[in-house]
């Protein structure tokens, strides 16, 4: 289990510092190429390949992260672990809602890309909403089993982010606000399930959304 997770999270520092290569690149205004972004910070060429075959993917992610709030900023006025995973899940759809065209852009191309091949390689798409989540509950001291808190990240990435917008938006044809109160309601009740049920809060169902409405999902990249 232990080594799992610590597999994981090597592949989550090697595709962050591949992006933060790019990103390097990009500041420098130099052609951006997977091989070139990896150098820098010393990952070798067949490595970053598993990871970015195409460099055009590449830049978009790349792009993509700049948007990201820093995770203080994401969890301000969320006064314990239950709020600061609901806001998270509430920021992460927010992003993808603010930036819809460029995400929907980075999908199709991830879907174009991808092959069978690729099925036995790392395909850590993104994952930011997974590094908030486990940092939330690092922050919390360890109240949950390793296990349980491994299924308690899957069950809240699985409920937000572009994935979540575009089931709401296109295949049940949610309008915004509903959208986000859909994604509010499944994260209450896979914290509910998790976590116990909610003390009531501010709305009498133990709700509460310590942004106060819809996330400012605005960009200052601190983080990734």
């Amino acid at each position: 289990m232990l080594a799992g997770k610590g597999r994981t999270a090597q592949k989550q520092r090697t595709r962050r510092a591949i992006l933060e290569g790019a990103r390097e690149l990009m500041r420098q205004g130099k052609p951006v190429t997977v091989a070139a972004a990896a150098g820098l910070h010393g990952i070798s060429r067949a490595t970053a390949y598993r990871y970015f075959s195409d460099p055009a993917m590449l830049v978009a992610e790349a792009g993509l992260d700049i948007a990201v709030k820093p995770y203080e900023e994401i969890v301000a006025g969320a006064a314990d672990l239950r709020q600061r995973l609901r806001a998270i899940s509430l920021y992460i759809f927010d992003l993808s809602t603010s930036h819809e065209a460029r995400f929907r852009q980075f999908v199709a191309m991830t879907l174009a890309a991808w092959s069978p091949e690729d099925a036995a390689g790392p395909q850590m798409r993104g994952a930011r909403r997974v590094g908030l989540y486990e940092r939330a509950l690092q922050e919390d001291g360890g109240g949950l089993a390793a296990a349980r808190r491994q299924a308690l990240v899957r069950a809240l990435s699985t409920a937000t982010g572009t994935e979540a917008m575009i089931a709401l938006y296109d295949i049940v044809g949610a309008d915004p606000a509903a959208a986000r109160a859909t994604v509010a309601e499944i994260a209450d009740a896979i914290l509910d399930r998790y976590l116990g049920p909610a003390r009531t809060g501010r709305d009498g169902m133990g709700r509460d959304d310590p942004q106060g409405g819809r996330a400012e999902a605005g960009c200052d990249r601190a983080e990734s």
